[in-house]
């Protein structure tokens, strides 16, 4: 079973992966939107087409079931996303000068990062379900999704100082940069991890198709699939237009307005720890509680966000953004230590599988999400002041949340969440 230490070397691989993601999918859009004035619709469908890409979560969860070596699995994929990363930034580059040969190299890029997240991160995910004593499997999560967030809000702020004065040469050195520091991280992370540990319980011989029927039959796994799809879908409603709602309605500058996506996620973090804190010193709280908690607290804050809209430039924005990021920490630390201990439920051998549906059910949310908020907002620009555009959106992303909450009541049925339980 992975020690506390080795759990903190799968961390740094999520934190790897997060800095990467957060980079294509805040950065690179907000420059699309604002700084080349294309219609958020564009950024909006190459990020929900490498959350497309996806889908295939599944595959990689069943191949991580199947094979004797995840590691493979979990650094290919992660060399693929950098070199998808820096192949994006080099299309926001080429877009400048021509729209059809930069959404050519971008519609490869996006594919690219679809294809090593999945690769990588559902590997990842497997490998740490099955290779975690049971009552560290919540607190494993814990830790790592908590270095995930910590690498996208770091890098985010860092990248933001970096970035302005903006320049293509610049964001082009940048990303190369994060690329190989992202690589290098990953293989020293994860390197002989694997091979230390025991076995695994050989997987039942039916095919990948056998095996997701089997799980879609659990009937707990089936209601957290929905519920998952639901709540992910109200999660990344925002993802695409924040930015640029900041800088068009709140004339916030590329650097200031990833500085925001950084603080977002530095919320996040603060929900996360917060949770933790509270669920392991105070044995105080249900996972159901805290994700309905979280769910209601986002709908709050992205109510008040709308609400800033029409006082525009000098509104408080920051403070509610990271509010914001706050509930959703809250929200998702509760999501995935429940997500954890129901990997482990129903037919065994079969971690990989389920954390790839779940993944897969996440992934196409997240993309359906950010699509639909995009597109949402292109429309409603058309008639609307920007301030009204965007701010109708964050108020359905807010009914979203609370009809997620409602769901929270009925799917989420883990007992007591310890999150970070002790020895």
């Amino acid at each position: 079973m992975l020690s506390w230490v080795q759990i903190v070397r799968f961390g740094l691989v999520q934190m790897a992966l997060g800095s990467i993601v957060v980079l294509t999918t805040s950065t690179l859009n907000r420059l699309m939107v604002v700084e080349l004035a294309l219609p958020a619709v564009l950024p909006g469908a190459l990020v929900a087409l490498h959350y497309g890409i996806q889908i295939t979560r599944p595959g990689w969860g069943y191949r991580s079931d199947v094979t004797a070596n995840r590691t493979r699995w979990i650094i290919g994929g992660m060399v693929i996303l950098a070199l998808g990363a820096v192949m994006a930034a080099g299309g926001v580059i080429v877009l400048e000068n021509s729209f059809a040969a930069g959404l050519a190299v971008s519609i490869v890029a996006y594919a690219a990062i679809g294809v090593g997240v999945g690769a990588s991160g559902t590997s990842l995910l497997a490998l740490l379900a099955t290779a975690t004593a049971p009552h560290r499997r919540a607190a494993a999560a814990t830790i790592t999704w908590l270095m995930m967030i910590f690498g996208i809000a770091m890098t985010a702020g860092v990248i933001g100082q970096l970035l302005d004065p903006y320049s293509p040469t610049r964001l082009l050195v940048i990303t190369s940069g994060l690329a190989v520091a992202a690589i290098t991280l990953t293989a020293l992370a994860i390197g002989r991890i694997e091979s230390t540990l025991p076995a695994p319980a050989p997987t039942p011989s039916t095919s990948l198709r056998a095996g997701l029927a089997e799980i879609w039959h659990e009937p707990q796994a089936r209601a957290f699939t929905f519920f998952v799809f639901l709540s992910m879908t109200a999660y990344f409603m925002q993802e695409l237009i924040l930015e640029p709602y900041a800088g068009l309605v709140f004339a916030f500058t590329p650097g200031q307005s990833t500085s925001l996506s950084g603080a977002q996620n530095g919320g996040v973090f603060l929900g996360m720890v917060t949770v933790g804190l509270f669920a392991t010193a105070l044995r105080w709280g249900s996972l159901r509680a805290w994700v309905v908690a979280g769910c209601l607290g986002s709908a709050a804050a992205l109510t008040l966000i709308a609400a800033l809209g029409p006082q525009g430039v000098g509104a408080p924005l920051m403070p509610a953004v990271v509010a914001l990021g706050f509930f959703n920490g809250m929200f998702a630390v509760a999501a995935i230590g429940a997500m954890m201990a129901l990997a482990g439920e129903g037919r065994a051998a079969r971690e990989g599988t389920r954390m790839g549906l779940w993944g897969a059910a996440q992934a196409v949310a997240a993309g359906f999400g950010g699509l639909v908020g995009a597109a949402m907002a292109d429309i409603l620009r058309t008639t609307l002041p920007d301030a009204t555009a965007f701010g109708s959106v964050f108020l359905l992303e807010a009914a979203l949340f609370l009809v997620a909450a409602q769901m929270a009541t009925r799917t989420v049925r883990v007992a007591h969440p310890t999150l970070v339980p002790g020895e």
